[in-house]
């Protein structure tokens, strides 16, 4: 069975903000990951290539894996952009149309970072990125009235279709935040993919509009970053308890 790491980043950044540390790479960190990406022969795929091959139309290369950003934030797109086509690499960024060329209203302690406008979205899908929706306004889909659900679900599509010119049919889940009235009205709207925030690899058997994924975090070392690529998890998930809380009290008398 195929395993195929989803990777879900959100912000890039030399100066990481410590509230939003583990949201953020740096660009140096972001460079190893992929270089280690590329020399162990991974190569991206896209959300299409990944319906065409469930549905049998596309096989798909040794060592696939897919990169997602979140929030379409400014930095990220820009350091992405960058160093992502040296290795022949793609990625989806994830908009949120109320906030195209302002800034996230969601990101904890009122820091708020800068959104691209949509003359970057449009530049982006010119240089082989792929652009989906993260809902009108980020809202927690799960705690709203469905009729405010479907409309975060609709209206995003509808908007982001027409500011980029092209069919929208991907989805990013705000905060991983779904039930089964959520995933229906996703369906409804015209979504054929949607991303969680569960942490695992995605297999075969996957719903397509729960996808699983791996969420890089800048507070961990590389180490686990390759874990994760491998196996969805860090080192700490993989271990026993006893052995996790005994290297928790070693380093606490270090």
């Amino acid at each position: 069975m195929t395993r195929v790491p989803i990777l879900a980043y959100h912000e890039i950044s030399p100066t990481p903000h410590p509230s939003y540390r583990k949201f953020t790479v740096t660009p140096d960190q972001f460079t190893r990951q992929v270089k280690w990406l590329a020399r162990r022969g991974y190569r991206t795929i896209s959300l299409d290539d990944l319906l065409e091959h469930r549905a049998g139309r596309r096989p798909l290369p040794p060592k696939p894996f897919i990169i997602t950003f979140d929030d379409g934030c400014k930095s990220a797109a820009e350091h992405a952009a960058a160093i992502l086509p040296k290795y022949g690499f793609s990625a989806i960024f994830y908009l949120v149309p109320a906030v195209i060329g302002s800034a996230t209203t969601w990101a904890r302690h009122r820091r708020y970072l800068p959104v691209i406008d949509w003359n970057m979205a449009r530049q982006l899908l010119s240089l082989g990125f792929a652009c989906g929706s993260h809902t009108l306004n980020h809202r927690r889909l799960a705690h709203v009235p469905p009729s405010e659900c479907r409309e975060e679900l609709e209206r995003s599509r509808a908007v982001l279709q027409d500011g980029l010119g092209s069919d929208v049919v991907h989805l990013s889940y705000p905060h991983g935040s779904f039930n089964a009235d959520v995933r229906r009205m996703a369906e409804e709207a015209g979504y054929q993919t949607a991303c969680t925030v569960e942490h695992a690899l995605s297999t075969t058997v996957d719903d397509l509009l729960a996808l699983p994924r791996v969420r890089p975090s800048g507070d961990e070392s590389f180490g686990n970053f390759t874990l994760r690529v491998r196996t969805g998890k860090p080192l700490q998930e993989l271990l026993p308890r006893s052995i996790v809380s005994l290297a928790a009290r070693i380093n606490r008398l270090l």
